[in-house]
């Protein structure tokens, strides 16, 4: 991580929104101090007077919120090693009317097969990881655009609606599937 984080720019601030979660949990509280420890560890390393290149800010954030720290972002990085925390993605792309900032997505997320605008990433490969991050802090505004724009048209046309008729088309395939099977078996069991 210190190799990756020497590569970046001298006055970049990696902030991490952690709502507190399963705290009651050991092994969820041995994660938590681990990742309070490992910030604390960079910041020492590579912080300078009131600079602090990662700020963990472990608190429940309500949408607004939220939603500010997505629009100020340079970049959003979405580093699940399994899938998961597609909404997070799909939020900073909703959050970005503005149609800047650039999503880097772990290749082990489902969104990174949807939103393949995105900077796609190995995130066990660190140099690879940092390399995008740099990729995206020097991308152009007009590349910024023309990849939100695409990714916004595709969450515009595959929104909640079309997923929740989805889901009820293919409930109501199932029921007239059962239907049938279960006439086929009264007709096996009549013979």
């Amino acid at each position: 991580i210190e190799r990756a984080l020497a590569s970046l720019p001298a006055d970049l601030v990696f902030i991490q929104l952690a709502a507190p979660s399963r705290t009651v949990i050991e092994k969820y509280r041995q994660l938590n101090e681990n990742v309070e420890h490992l910030t604390r560890r960079i910041n020492e390393r590579f912080g300078k007077g009131d600079y602090r290149p990662v700020l963990l800010r472990r608190a429940h954030h309500e949408p607004p919120t939220v939603f500010r720290y997505y629009r100020a972002a340079d970049f959003c990085y979405v580093s699940s090693l399994h899938d998961g925390m597609n909404l997070v993605a799909k939020e900073f792309i909703a959050a970005r009317d503005d149609e800047s900032g650039v999503l880097m997505l772990s290749h082990f997320t489902g969104a990174s097969r949807e939103l393949t605008e995105a900077l796609i990433v190995n995130p066990y490969d660190l140099t690879e990881a940092s390399d995008a991050m740099a990729g995206a802090l020097a991308m152009t505004v007009e590349e910024q655009r023309e990849r939100m724009r695409a990714m916004r048209s595709y969450l515009a046309e595959f929104n909640v609606y079309r997923w929740a008729g989805r889901m009820l088309e293919d409930g109501a395939r199932l029921r007239r599937k059962d239907r049938l099977t279960g006439r086929l078996a009264e007709r096996v069991e009549g013979v």
